[in-house]
C-alpha cells in the first residue's frame, strides 16, 4: 500500500485564524524543542499574494511558538527589490521586535556562511551556493503564496519559494537568477534546488491569488483557501489544481498537474509523493470538503 500525505484544507478569508486551523487539522509537531529556520516569500514587499501576508506570518510564528519550538529565525533574500528594504516595507524590524524572533538578511552574509552544492545531475551548470543556516537548521518551516509566475516558472508555490534561498551571484560573481531564468531548463532547475533540504512543515496562503502575470503584479482572485502539509510536490499539486479551478494561464492548464515540468522533475528526484493517488487532502467543513472535491477532479 502507498504512502499517503496529508494536506490540511481551511476554507476561510481569515488568514489567521486559517493557518491556526490548517497546522491543528494536520495534526503533527515536528518543531517541538528545536530551533526552526522560517522561510516566507519575499520576492517584493507588494501585498498578498505578492508576497507573504503579515498577517499569516504572525499567526505562524504564535503558533509555532505555542508549538513549543526554542527558537525561530526568519530568513530570506528578496528580488529584485534589496532584501533590507523588503524587511521594512513589510515591517519585519518591529514584528521581529514584538514577537521575539531573529532576522537573517540572506544577501548580506559572507560567502563563508553558503556551501556550494553540486547535486547529482543537476540542470545547474555548476551547482550552487546554499545558506548554512538551512543545511544546519534542526526544523525548517515555509509559507508561500498562490500565483502564477509569468518570466518562466509558470507557477510559484512551495517548490519555486526556494529560489530566495540561492544567492543572486556565483562565487565568480556571475549571476545565478540570470543563469536560471535564461535557461530553457528553468522549472526543472527551481526543483533542483529543493533536492538539498526537506521543510518539516509548509503553509500556503491561498486567501488570494494571481491567475496570470506574478510574482508581483497579476489578476487577483480569491479562493479563500489556507493549505498545511509537508509534502511540497502535493501542495504545489493542489496548488495548480485551485487555479485551474479558477481559470489561468495556458502553460499552467495544459496537460496533466503530475506532468507540469517543476512537479515532474521533483517527483523524478524523490521529493515527495509519486503520483495524484497518494495525496489524503483532509478538511474540517463541508465548504472546505467541497472545495476538496473539485481539487480531486482536476487531480485526476
Amino acid at each position: 500500500m502507498k504512502a499517503m500525505t496529508r494536506v490540511a484544507l481551511i476554507s476561510t478569508d481569515s488568514r489567521s485564524e486559517g493557518t491556526i486551523q490548517a497546522l491543528d487539522l494536520l495534526g503533527i509537531n515536528p518543531v517541538k524543542g528545536k530551533k526552526v529556520v522560517l522561510k516566507p516569500n519575499f520576492n517584493t514587499a507588494d501585498p498578498p499574494p505578492a508576497s507573504t501576508s503579515v498577517e499569516t506570518l504572525r499567526s505562524l510564528i504564535v503558533k509555532l511558538k505555542e508549538m513549543g519550538c526554542k527558537s525561530i529565525t526568519l530568513a530570506e533574500r528578496s528580488g529584485p527589490v534589496k532584501t533590507q528594504e523588503c524587511f521594512e516595507q513589510k515591517g519585519m524590524f518591529e514584528l521581529a521586535k514584538e514577537l521575539k524572533f531573529n532576522l537573517v538578511n540572506l544577501s548580506k552574509l559572507p560567502v563563508e556562511e553558503f556551501t556550494l552544492l553540486t547535486p547529482e545531475n543537476s540542470y545547474w551548470e555548476r551547482g550552487f551556493l546554499f545558506p548554512n543556516i538551512f543545511i544546519n537548521a534542526q526544523s525548517i518551516v515555509e509559507t508561500c503564496c498562490l500565483k502564477t509566475h509569468q518570466f518562466n516558472g509558470h507557477f510559484t508555490m512551495s517548490l519555486k519559494n526556494a529560489t530566495g534561498l540561492v544567492p543572486r551571484k556565483n562565487l565568480n560573481g556571475s549571476s545565478y537568477m540570470r543563469e536560471l531564468h535564461n535557461s530553457k531548463n528553468t522549472r526543472k532547475m527551481i526543483a533542483d534546488i529543493n533536492s538539498v533540504y526537506t521543510p518539516d512543515l509548509i503553509v500556503l496562503d491561498g486567501v488570494s491569488a494571481f491567475v496570470d502575470g506574478g510574482p508581483a503584479k497579476g489578476t487577483k482572485k480569491e479562493p479563500n483557501i489556507i493549505l498545511a502539509g509537508t509534502d511540497k510536490i502535493a501542495l504545489d499539486a493542489i496548488g495548480v489544481a485551485i487555479l485551474r479551478i479558477l481559470g489561468t494561464t495556458l502553460e499552467v492548464s495544459e496537460g496533466k498537474i503530475f506532468e507540469q515540468e517543476q512537479i515532474a522533475r521533483a517527483v523524478e528526484l524523490g521529493l515527495g509523493i509519486n503520483s495524484v493517488n497518494e495525496i489524503e487532502i483532509v478538511t474540517n467543513t463541508d465548504e472546505a470538503n467541497k472545495i476538496a472535491e473539485k481539487i480531486y477532479e482536476q487531480l485526476l
